[in-house]
């Protein structure tokens, strides 16, 4: 058997490609970027044909680093920004536009007239999603729509659309192989996640033809093979595993069953909670989508929830105020005082994500004295994010009736030990780091290799996950309660707070 996964990691701002043994270590790696697109104010595209030149180039980097050949690889998993829109000629596997991305706001007012017109509960019930530009329906519509002749080759069955992922394996397949997994079908604003279909009713209303479609698989199974003559003239090789970005970080992080949580500290950050085979609809205005699909057996789903601004208030600190010079000075700052004396900072710089929804709610810093200093408004900063993922997990709590058992985190905040340890102690469970964060591109090369037979079972994907760091609450629960409530005191204070502009 070969020796080796490959993990292409698909993001907004550049490819990252990963090779894993099968102790599920990194063998190599490389990255590069490609070029973003603003062609109009709040229009956000890619040339999805450079995307895919820069993903061979890539590929090609991490096996040289590896010091590897692609006859070694096992299989190929692919990762991916969600919701970016491809559409492309079936003939000649050309774009015929620029790729839609997730970020693009075209379609909002298109979004405010579903609205108006009442369905939101319908798509809600059928898909998980609220109405809006950031999933891929509407943009399919928009190009539909606006690119001259697009529309009648559509109808002809002449035009395929995807997500990336389904871009990237019809150009690894040669052509072949026109599919995407349902977690990134569930992203589309089209696909009924319950009775796991395109919906009719809901392509009739966005006037978007089933023809274009790709056929939606389990997010473990083999898709096809790569083209020899794409594919470094290597024998074939399996496309075996695909999940959206943030379902695959899920699955990488083992979190297998209900009630396992993960949280991504980035710009923002995503919590996921897996809520088991059932789909759980939300009154919190979190997402519900698929989680993924192992082969024949049921799919798991997932409560998501969207924090606004995280690891962008520590940017802030460093690039607005100057107060630091590098993120990674927050730690020794926040430790430089034994607790907050009361400070709180509500970063609502972009307004208030889940579970509040206020875009008109502003930031704000409180409880300042004459001795605050510069720890103390760190510390509040850092503890800014273990609040807002505490409002986002409660959230998924009262939605789900699943208690959270233990949130496993992942991303750059994640190597935070003042940041971590207060996560801990406001959720009061446990809170795990993995010794790998890149936990997205291991997900999908844990996909891949499950179709493939490299790896036997998810219980041995679980016991491959390593643990670097644990924190465990250290403050009792009336402190607990306490600091949470002193909180929400100061989000009531910045709510709405943009109205009398």
């Amino acid at each position: 058997m070969s020796e080796y996964i490959l993990s292409i990691d698909q993001g907004t701002t550049g490819s990252t490609v990963l090779v894993f043994d099968h102790d599920g270590k990194i063998k190599g790696r490389a990255y590069s970027e490609f070029n973003q697109h603003y062609p109009k104010p709040g229009w956000v595209e890619h040339d999805a044909e450079e995307i895919w030149l820069v993903t061979m180039k890539v590929i090609s980097a991490a096996l040289s680093a590896s010091n590897i050949r692609a006859s070694d690889l096992n299989a190929i998993g692919i990762t991916n920004q969600r919701e970016t829109t491809v559409l492309w000629d079936r003939a000649t596997g050309q774009p015929v536009a620029n790729a839609i991305v997730w970020q693009d706001r075209r379609t909002a007012h298109y979004c405010d007239e579903l609205k108006e017109r009442g369905l939101e509960e319908t798509i809600r019930q059928k898909t998980g999603l609220v109405i809006d530009s950031y999933f891929s329906g509407t943009k399919v519509k928009w190009l539909l729509d606006n690119v001259t002749g697009l529309r009648a080759r559509a109808e002809r069955g002449e035009i395929a659309f995807g997500t990336i992922d389904s871009w990237l394996v019809w150009k690894l397949t040669g052509g072949n192989v026109h599919v995407t997994d349902y977690s990134n079908a569930s992203r589309t604003l089209l696909y009924n996640i319950q009775e796991l279909r395109w919906d009719d009713e809901l392509l009739e209303l966005l006037n978007i033809p089933k023809a274009i479609l790709p056929e939606v698989k389990a997010s473990s199974c083999i898709y096809g093979e790569t083209d020899p003559e794409t594919f470094f003239g290597t024998h074939r090789i399996p496309v075996a595993g695909i999940a959206g970005d943030q379902q695959a970080a899920l699955f990488g992080q083992g979190c297998h069953s209900a009630g396992l949580a993960k949280n991504t500290y980035g710009t923002g950050s995503f919590v996921l909670m897996n809520t088991g085979d059932q789909a759980v609809f939300s009154n919190e205005k979190l997402l519900t989508t698929i989680a993924w699909g192992i082969g024949d057996e049921p799919v798991q789903y997932a409560l998501e929830g969207a924090i606004f601004i995280t690891g962008a208030a520590v940017q802030w600190l460093r690039d607005g105020l100057k107060m630091i010079k590098s993120a990674a000075e927050t730690k020794a700052l926040a430790r430089s005082v034994p607790d907050n004396e009361g400070v709180y900072f509500v970063p609502a710089l972009v307004g208030l994500g889940a579970p509040h929804w206020d875009p008109y709610a502003r930031g704000l810093l409180i409880g300042i004295t004459r001795g605050t200093t510069q720890g103390h408004i760190a510390r509040a900063v850092l503890e800014s994010m273990a609040y807002q993922t505490r409002d986002v997990i409660e959230a998924m709590q009262r939605d789900s009736g699943i208690a959270l058992k233990e949130l496993r985190c992942d991303g750059g905040a994640s190597v935070n030990s003042v940041l971590m340890q207060f996560q801990s102690d406001i959720l009061g469970v446990p809170v795990e780091v993995p010794s790998i964060v890149e936990t997205t591109a291991l997900g999908a090369a844990y996909l891949a290799g499950l179709a493939t037979g490299f790896w036997n079972s998810r219980e041995e994907l679980a016991q491959k996950w390593q643990l670097e760091n644990r924190y465990t609450s250290r403050i009792d629960e009336a402190e607990r309660e306490r600091l949470f409530r002193r909180w929400h005191k100061a989000v009531e204070r910045c709510k709405g707070w943009a109205l009398d502009d």
